[in-house]
């Protein structure tokens, strides 16, 4: 009997592998409308041209950044009416035909599907859909949480009877059982094969970095002056790199070691992240220890050490306006007012830091002294904003202690968030300083966490309507929660 349904089910994989693809179509085209700034299109796009449909299809992306009580899909029946009128049917009752639109809302928590009426699948269809994205979307790995879900999309709209699960269990419950076990553990191992494969290219890239560096970097400490507070912390950091070079040669030789199987399991999934990320962090390091070494000696090229340390700085009173620009931000108020104010003030300061260095009065640890205590300020302001926004939005004590735990956890707080390694940033603690990208992060995360304490029974479960604005529009498609 064993063998029986073995051949049964080695069968049925056989059909459903060789008749597949006599239909299968890329997409038509890929419209991609990115307001939440969560995507990056260059792996987005390739990602989706990579996909193939049952039948060809057109694909709309939609990221916005929303509240956790919106109703995403009255939200994106608004949008499509304002911006995209060619995504409705004719009679603007229904979603186009031949469209699929993916909604994701990064802040608001929620991922929506919609599609045309010949492209419509059942609402357990729907949620499997949106399924496939969560356990990515609960990383923040936006970009890949869409491309699964638009990838899961293609699979089960206009699937052929052969490719139905249900036609074969009518044959057995048993070898249905089987089917949908192996199709899944294959799904799985695809995902975390995908996942090995960007991992350990980041991680070879980042580590050829450092290894090409090494004596580069050995020759940058050896001259930083032990003597300056910044210059021995760095050198500190040094002593670390020295220990955990070892740690990461060992670590890449297992990477590169794996084999295709285990890069598709778990483990094998978890040792390339931790490689990449190793990686990346030594591979900074040593770029901060060049930087350090240039700027405190005054070295050729301290200019551009120079601007690196004030990138982070820069990059927060740029994101001071737009933080005060979202829902409950309280914009008006003294603590928002305060943080306009020294936005302003230090973004004229910072020019005359960069004419003193280059006359002689300050010394290269005075203006890094400037960054630290204005650092110091920042976060202060920060702080002071974020019980502004926590009494605004909180109703009582136990919201707002929700809120305040979200919003001084790490991330919040981290000066890491920069897309440029400092020397600050390297030698303090990831909690010394509050960042504006931090901060918005947390804000964004309390309020969630507020939101599901309020409204615990629509924290799962899809949901179907298009809200009041939605009229008579009947479109086929569903949101739910991650």
């Amino acid at each position: 009997m064993r063998r029986l349904w073995a051949a049964l089910i080695l069968g049925l994989l056989v059909v459903l592998g060789g008749t597949g693809p006599a239909h299968a179509a890329g997409a038509t085209d890929v419209v991609v409308e990115d307001a939440a700034g969560a995507l990056d299109k260059n792996t987005l796009l390739p990602g989706i041209d990579a996909i193939n449909f049952n039948e060809p299809t057109k694909v709309a992306i939609y990221a916005r950044n929303g509240e956790y009580s919106d109703n995403l899909n009255e939200e994106v029946l608004a949008f499509a009416r304002a911006k995209h009128p060619e995504w409705l049917s004719a009679d603007g009752q229904k979603w186009a035909d031949s469209l699929f639109v993916f909604a994701l809302d990064p802040t608001g928590r929620q991922v929506g599907t919609y599609m045309g009426e010949n492209r419509k699948v059942s609402l357990d269809q729907q949620e499997s859909i949106q399924e496939a994205t969560k356990d990515l979307f609960r990383e923040a790995q936006w970009t890949d949480g869409t491309i699964a879900g638009v990838k899961r999309a293609a699979a089960l709209m206009n699937r052929p009877w052969y490719k139905n699960p249900a036609v074969w269990g009518v044959s057995s419950l048993v070898g249905f059982a089987g089917i949908v076990t192996i199709g899944s553990n294959l799904y799985i191992r695809r995902l975390y094969g995908t996942r090995s494969k960007h991992s350990l290219a980041d991680g070879n890239a980042s580590y050829a970095n450092v290894t090409m560096d090494l004596e580069v970097t050995e020759l940058n400490a050896r001259t930083i002056p032990d003597s300056s507070r910044y210059g021995h912390l760095v050198l500190e950091k040094y002593r670390d790199f020295q220990n955990h070079y070892g740690e990461l040669t060992t670590l890449a030789n297992q990477a590169n070691d794996l084999t295709a199987k285990e890069k598709q399991r778990k483990q094998g999934a978890l040792t390339l992240k931790r490689y990449a990320a190793e990686a990346a962090r030594l591979d900074g390091i040593d770029d901060v220890i060049a930087d350090t070494n240039t700027f405190l000696n005054m070295g050729s090229g301290w200019e551009a050490a120079w601007d690196r340390q004030l990138a982070p700085l820069k990059e927060d009173l740029a994101g001071i306006t737009q933080l005060l620009a979202v829902k409950h931000a309280v914009p008006k108020s003294a603590t928002a007012l305060a943080l306009t104010s020294f936005a302003a003030q230090t973004l004229k300061d910072i020019d005359s830091w960069g004419a003193q260095l280059s006359e002689g009065p300050s010394k290269p640890e005075d203006a890094l002294d400037k960054i630290l205590e204005t650092r110091k300020e920042l976060t202060g302001l920060l702080r002071k904003h974020s019980e502004t926004v926590i009494a605004n939005y909180a109703k009582n004590n136990t919201e707002a202690s929700l809120m305040r735990a979200a919003m001084r956890t790490p991330k919040a707080g981290s000066l890491r968030n920069s897309s440029t390694n400092s020397i600050l940033g390297t030698v303090y603690p990831a909690n010394q300083f509050w960042s504006v990208v931090g901060f918005s992060s947390g804000f964004n995360s309390g309020r969630s966490s507020v939101q599901e304490a309020r409204n615990p029974s629509s924290s799962s479960g899809s949901s179907t309507g298009y809200g009041s604005s939605g009229g008579s529009f009947s479109g086929s498609g569903s949101s739910s929660r991650f």
